[in-house]
Order: structure tokens, then C-alpha cells, then sequence
């Protein structure tokens, strides 16, 4: 069973360091135009599973893999979430589910009448999150 499973799990490291290059490239170009602060990749890649001497090889290889894949989308989730944030951080009318902590703190859908005041506000919170803008404290 593992060997034909194997090579449908290992492929998609290919797109996941891609998205990794990919989301430092966009948060590198893209964040300081817009004064957003830059996200810490090293909060969010922990692969630290690989030190357990419990683990043969094969465990700590699939530790690692499993740490760098939910590392990167959680790293990758957060730029985004800063993205929605600064640029449209107006909720669904649905309760969408969303990875990032910043999403109980938009604008409420279809509030028209005070939206540009309230974008404003959210872009100045948004840029004001340096020490840790995956608290919803920051908003």
C-alpha cells in the first residue's frame, strides 16, 4: 500500500516549495510598498520532529515532510490573511471557514455605509501588527 501511495504524497512537495519561494518572493516585493508587515517564516517551520531518537529514518523523513508541508501553508495562510487584511478584510455573508486569525475582525458584509472609514482603520491595525499580527488583539 505504501508504495503506491508514496509517490502521490512526496509529489506534492514540489508545489509546496514552490509556494514557499513563491509567497517569501510576493511578501518580499509586495509588503513593504504597502508598509504590511513582513511575516516570520521561522514562526511558522518548526522541524524539529526529526531530533527524536525514538523515530527510525523513515518516521523522521515523514516528520519533516509533514512539518515543512503545514509550516509552509500555515506561513503561506498568514501572508494571504495579512493580504485579505490590508485589502479587503470585508467577511463573507456565509460563515466561510478561514485559516487565519484575522478573520473575525473584518467588516461585516454588505456595511456599505461605513466601509471606507472602517477600511481605513483596518489598513492602519493592519500595518501596526509588527510584534505579532497573528493575534486578533491587533485589530
Amino acid at each position: 500500500m505504501i508504495v503506491l501511495t508514496a509517490p502521490a504524497i512526496y509529489s506534492l512537495m514540489i508545489p509546496v516549495v514552490f509556494l514557499d519561494i513563491f509567497c517569501s518572493l510576493y511578501q518580499a516585493v509586495c509588503f513593504p510598498v504597502y508598509q504590511i508587515p513582513k511575516v516570520k517564516r521561522s514562526k511558522y517551520l518548526s522541524l524539529d520532529r526529526k531530533k527524536l531518537s525514538y523515530l527510525n529514518f523513515i518516521q523522521k523523513l515523514n516528520c519533516l515532510y509533514c512539518d515543512y508541508a503545514n509550516g509552509v501553508l500555515a506561513y503561506a495562510s498568514e501572508i494571504a490573511g495579512r493580504t485579505e487584511w490590508y485589502w479587503c478584510p470585508i467577511k463573507h455573508p456565509d460563515n466561510a471557514l478561514r485559516a487565519h486569525d484575522h478573520y473575525d475582525d473584518f467588516i461585516e458584509y454588505g456595511d456599505g455605509e461605513e466601509f471606507p472609514k472602517k477600511h481605513r482603520d483596518k489598513r492602519l491595525a493592519c500595518r501596526a501588527c509588527e510584534s505579532d499580527c497573528s493575534s486578533s488583539d491587533n485589530v
